[in-house]
């Protein structure tokens, strides 16, 4: 096992380390904006450096899961137990961190260490990644500020709406799926 750790680390190229640090950098800014700074001792941030690390050296693992899974689980924590108010920027931001760890790692995975990736496949990838961002952001904006409007019911119909969206985009992928 050592040896295979050693012949990786010297055959290993820049672009395929480079989007692993990718993963590593949005799973710690996904902590970052999921746990309240209370809750980040020096003990636990170890521990979540740590399993960031995981998450970025074994794209393939279960550990990309675990990452994501504990983000998810500090903002819950964050909001129950600390009662941090949820606000929009914040959200955003951990939404927009953990697609990063999930379509930065899916890149990862599909990569060995030693390849030689296009500075264009690495962009290309990004700028699809980072249009799916924008838009889910503009479109939170969007149904947040039409939730508003109706009152007292915000919540429902933020919530109507964001089942109205999920069905559609279910839908149009299933289109998407039978036209081939």
């Amino acid at each position: 096992m050592i040896e295979r750790a050693v012949m990786l680390v010297t055959r290993a190229t820049l672009g395929p380390l480079l989007i692993r640090a990718g993963v590593f950098a949005a799973a710690l800014a996904a902590y970052v904006a999921a746990y309240p700074p209370e809750a980040m001792t020096v003990y636990f941030l170890g521990i979540l450096v740590l399993q960031a690390g995981l998450a970025a050296v074994l794209p393939r693992s279960p550990w990309v899961t675990v990452a994501i899974l504990i983000a998810v689980g500090g903002w819950v924590v964050s909001t129950v137990w600390y009662d941090d108010p949820v606000t929009l920027g914040r959200m955003i931001a951990l939404a927009s961190c953990l697609y990063l760890v999930h379509s930065l790692a899916t890149l990862a995975a599909l990569l060995p260490y030693d390849a030689k990736v296009p500075l264009e496949v690495v962009i290309r990838w990004l700028s699809r990644a980072l249009a799916v961002l924008l838009g889910s952001a503009v479109l939170s904006v969007l149904l947040l500020a039409a939730a508003d409007g109706v009152g007292d019911r915000s919540f429902l119909a933020a919530a109507l709406a964001g089942l109205a969206v999920a069905v559609g985009a279910a839908a149009l992928l299933a289109w998407l799926l039978r036209r081939r």
